[in-house]
């Protein structure tokens, strides 16, 4: 067993070799959690600030707005991360290096997700359509635009069927938004007999026309003769209208003017065909003869 003495000399030596050392790791460990305190506190307001600086651009939807704080906000917890781990000696350069591999790879297999999302940016950055606004995209769909994320948009058609789109699939296709603008123009066709008064009748479309406050006045409701049909003359009916009353004055428009025309005497003609009959039997026979007559006469 060792004298106290000896002991003693041996705890103060230890301490003397320790004691620095405690220093130095409670300094890089105390300058480590400043660190990290102070980018946690700065990522947040850098949030903050850049959701406030995009929410005075009137062109960048809400959503786009979080999106670009939340990435401002990991970039720099992310930076204050991997100076935490400076401080305590890691090798910062090849953990960067791992991380810039597993993403490239991550952004290989998802690929088709992310172009969704540059899409989905894309999207809410030009703002072909908003929310509410009834919309044709690809393949035909038409809905009302319910909302508008980073990776789909939420149609509602109008027999109340939900139907969600890749954003990828919207953005590579022309879109057709029925809501942009306040007024729409109606086109009606309407066909009457060839032995109808063409004049009467495109009165009378006009009158029905005119009638109706819906139809606005400039420009001013047109009936014209459109094209000259199989069985009947087709006429056109143009006209203006607020794109809310759409519908509703393309249904009372489609009855008033059958009424009129009904009234007026105007005939709205079935399509006709002609057929002709062929007789082969008997084509052949007088074939026949006529070539036997023909070696008579010879």
């Amino acid at each position: 067993m060792l004298p106290d003495d000896v002991i003693s000399k041996k705890l103060i030596t230890d301490m003397d070799a320790f004691w620095p050392l405690l220093v130095a790791n409670g300094l890089s460990v105390l300058s480590a959690l400043v660190i990290l305190v102070l980018g946690i506190w700065f990522s947040g307001k850098a949030r903050q600030w850049t959701i406030t600086a995009l929410r005075r651009m009137p062109n960048v939807d809400a959503t786009l707005q979080g999106f670009f704080g939340s990435i401002i906000r990991y970039t720099i917890i992310i930076f204050t991360v991997l100076a935490v781990l400076a401080k305590f000696g890691v090798q910062t350069a090849s953990l960067i290096a791992v991380l810039g591999a597993a993403g490239l790879a991550i952004g290989l297999a998802l690929q088709g997700t992310l172009s969704n999302v540059a899409a989905g940016v894309m999207l809410l950055i030009f703002r072909p359509f908003r929310a509410g606004d009834y919309v044709e995209v690809a393949g035909g769909v038409g809905g009302t635009i319910i909302e508008l994320s980073l990776f789909t948009t939420e149609m509602l058609t109008p027999d109340n069927v939900r139907i969600v789109m890749p954003n990828g699939e919207i953005w590579s296709q022309p879109v057709k938004n029925y809501s942009h603008s306040p007024t729409r123009r109606l086109d009606l066709i309407f066909g009457i007999s060839y032995s109808d008064d063409i004049g009467k009748a495109l009165a009378a479309m006009k009158s029905v026309a005119d009638a109706d406050e819906r139809c606005l006045v400039d420009p001013a409701p047109m009936a014209v003769v459109n094209d000259l049909g199989d069985s009947s003359v087709n006429t056109l009916l143009r006209v203006w209208m607020k794109n809310a009353d759409y519908w509703p004055l393309k249904f009372d428009l489609t009855r008033r003017v059958k009424e009129r025309f009904d009234t007026e005497g105007i005939t709205i003609p079935f399509p006709t065909s002609t057929q002709y009959t062929y007789n082969t039997e008997r084509s052949n026979a007088d074939q026949g003869t006529n070539k036997a007559a023909a070696e008579d006469g010879k």
